[in-house]
């Protein structure tokens, strides 16, 4: 039996490479034989996906974007329920898994997410987690996930701006943790994984004050530089 610590490091690694699967890139490659990260916005994510491989990869992609975060946070919750013995010493530590769950629930969210904007196969280049992101507030608690869905979708439906409804959408996700009454672990989450997913739009505001953002499904001329876009 490993110590208690490499056996949550190892979950916390999985949670990694979980999120790290290249989906966007993969789908690329595969179909239409590019490198997404040198097209479009250059980013991974489903919606570089929709402009430079089509409508069907791009919804592929973002369902599997969306398991990957969901099944981080899930993998975590079957072993505090099912192997605690194999994982945790709590005599030893002296913490009781109620107490310490929530945190590497929390850990193995901002892991996933890293792991899908900053990927060891892509030379830590990807997308802007808001998939992911979204995948990780549906295992957490599914009514936060659901509302945060809702915003998301109310924003496209009106402004047609995918990196607008991102951006509400990951402001939503911190005032919906509160308002659910959710432990501060899974509200400081919420505060910072929507802070990192706004950071990673930071070169889509700077389109959006210029007014040359594109909307859903419109091509985007790649910039020379920057990070990629959602």
């Amino acid at each position: 039996m490993l110590p208690w610590f490499i056996n949550n490091g190892l979950l916390l690694l999985f949670a990694y490479l979980l999120g790290s699967i290249p989906t966007g890139y993969l789908a690329g490659r595969m179909l239409k034989g590019i490198d997404i990260r040198q097209e479009g916005s250059g980013s991974t994510g489903a919606t570089n996906v929709l402009r430079t491989v089509g409508k069907a990869p791009a919804i592929v992609v973002l369902a599997i974007d969306i398991l990957k975060g969901a099944f981080a946070i899930l993998a975590v919750k079957y072993a505090f329920a099912h192997l605690p013995g194999w994982l945790y010493f709590t005599k030893v530590v002296d913490v009781g898994l109620a107490t310490w769950q929530p945190w590497m629930v929390v850990l193995a969210g901002l892991l996933a997410l890293l792991g899908h904007s900053k990927s060891i196969w892509l030379n830590f280049m990807g997308g802007k987690s808001v998939a992911t992101s979204l995948g990780i507030l549906l295992a957490m608690n599914w009514m936060v996930g659901i509302s945060t869905l809702g915003v998301f979708g109310l924003s496209i439906a009106i402004t047609r701006i995918v990196s607008i409804s991102s951006i509400l959408g990951a402001i939503a996700a911190a005032i919906l943790m509160l308002g659910f009454g959710q432990p501060l672990s899974y509200c400081l989450f919420a505060i910072a994984g929507g802070t990192y997913v706004i950071w990673r739009h930071r070169t889509n505001i700077q389109r959006l004050l210029a007014g040359t953002e594109p909307k859903l499904g419109q091509k985007l001329t790649p910039e020379p530089e920057g990070d990629p876009t959602s």
